[in-house]
């Protein structure tokens, strides 16, 4: 028998968790439930998961330790996470981000004070 992690996943103002067996890629789990991890562009030509196009970014919390070249460059710099390059350990909670183009993350809203 399979053991499964919940992995929180906020998608704009919506919050649910699922249930992921463990040492699944992340971005198949999410792309499996219907979850976008790209944009409209990059949906269609990605790479596959094969952490070359940097489409596939989301925020984790809390951040695994980086496997793949192109994830650790994204720590070091702050940059969003490459879900291709994560595999569900532990819980945690991921956000999806807004994209445009070919896979960029649009800025964050300032609130109006």
């Amino acid at each position: 028998m399979s053991e499964t992690i919940p992995v929180t996943v906020i998608s704009g103002d919506e919050t649910t968790t699922i249930e992921v067996e463990r040492g699944t890629n992340l971005r198949d789990a999410l792309l499996q439930r219907g979850y976008p991890v790209y944009g409209t562009v990059s949906q269609y030509a990605n790479c596959g998961g094969r952490g070359l196009c940097s489409t596939c970014t989301v925020e984790v919390d809390p951040a695994p330790e980086p496997t793949h070249w192109h994830d650790a460059a994204a720590v070091r710099f702050g940059y969003p996470r490459l879900s291709c390059c994560i595999e569900v350990e532990h819980p945690l909670t991921v956000r999806l981000l807004e994209k445009h183009i070919w896979g960029q993350v649009l800025p964050r809203q300032m609130s109006p004070e």
